[in-house]
């Protein structure tokens, strides 16, 4: 079910699937365009804001707050141009209340791209060495926040300087639920938004997945699902990292296909998407280890930095 916060961006949306510009899904270029900066501390403090909530597996506490921050978030920052998009899921012996949270800029736009993350973490941190910990949740510092939290940054920049392309922002919901073993409990957020797209025919350019982007020492190889669909997105988001001279963590090597939401948005909707994501997983994935500890906003910047130059100056409007 829909909870409609403003009417406006189904308005939006529904023009920009009427009429299409002629602009290739693929085309980028090279301008001088104007850029702002993106502020590695302001991403940091809204990863420390959702750390603070606590666990954000659905049914808990530390979910519901987070839910209701991450929409006033993206309420002040797009003009509320919100909606939250409320469901259920069947889980393990529990009907799991869940919400996708979507926002839009510059939404009379018609050429436009699609940013997401998920803002859930684990109920279960079954990779802990200590056996007791093993059934608790998960902070998700890096599973969880660190996306969310550059998103939340470039939706401040939004605010501030609107991109010359129009961008859609997605946080999914319950990526992270089901068993190991289970993958069909897994990307429920991103399941039900490929099952009741936000209107008949909604298909921007190409969409973006962060998952696992603030870590120390991370690296981001080029993720084989990525490649197979939208291989043209991973080349450019690449090239940029690399004039930027981010080498030792967008590395220019093949990474596996890593089953995540974009496994979904592109097999499922169609929609081309690529996931930048850390891998292999960091020690500390899925384990109680998963704290802010870990973050270094070195990392946050420079998946920032890369998304700010393709959206301001290399997407082609």
């Amino acid at each position: 079910m829909w909870r409609v916060v403003s009417t406006i961006l189904i308005g939006a949306w529904l023009t920009a699937c009427e009429d299409p510009k002629p602009v290739g899904r693929y085309e980028f270029e090279v301008s001088n365009r104007f850029k702002p900066m993106f502020d590695p501390d302001s991403a940091f403090t809204y990863l420390q804001t959702q750390v603070d909530f606590g666990p954000r597996n659905p049914g808990s506490e530390g979910h519901s707050r987070a839910r209701d921050w991450l929409i006033a978030q993206l309420k002040a920052a797009s003009g509320n141009r919100v909606f939250a998009q409320d469901f259920t899921a069947e889980g393990y012996g529990e009907t799991l209340a869940m919400t996708n949270i979507i926002a839009a800029f510059n939404p009379t736009a018609r050429s436009r791209i699609l940013l997401c993350a998920h803002w859930d973490t684990r109920p279960r941190s079954e990779r802990d060495a200590d056996a007791s910990k093993q059934h608790m949740p998960l902070i998700g510092a890096n599973d969880g926040a660190s996306g969310v939290a550059v998103l939340l940054e470039l939706a401040r920049l939004f605010r501030d300087t609107p991109p010359p392309i129009g961008v859609d922002i997605v946080l999914f919901d319950g990526e992270d639920y089901g068993h190991e073993s289970d993958i069909d409990k897994y990307f429920l957020g991103s399941r039900h938004w490929s099952a009741n797209p936000p209107v008949p025919g909604y298909m921007p350019r190409f969409g973006i997945l962060l998952d696992m982007v603030g870590g120390r020492g991370a690296q981001f190889p080029k993720e084989g699902f990525s490649m197979r669909y939208a291989w043209p997105v991973v080349e450019e988001v690449w090239r940029i990292a690399a004039g930027q001279g981010h080498n030792t963590l967008f590395l220019n090597e093949a990474g596996p296909p890593v089953a995540d939401d974009h496994m979904i948005l592109n097999q499922v909707y169609g929609l081309p998407t690529i996931n930048i994501i850390h891998h292999p997983f960091p020690d500390v994935w899925h384990t109680t280890d998963d704290t802010i500890e870990h973050i270094d906003t070195k990392t946050l910047k420079a998946v920032g930095d890369v998304l700010v130059e393709l959206i301001y100056r290399r997407v082609k409007p």
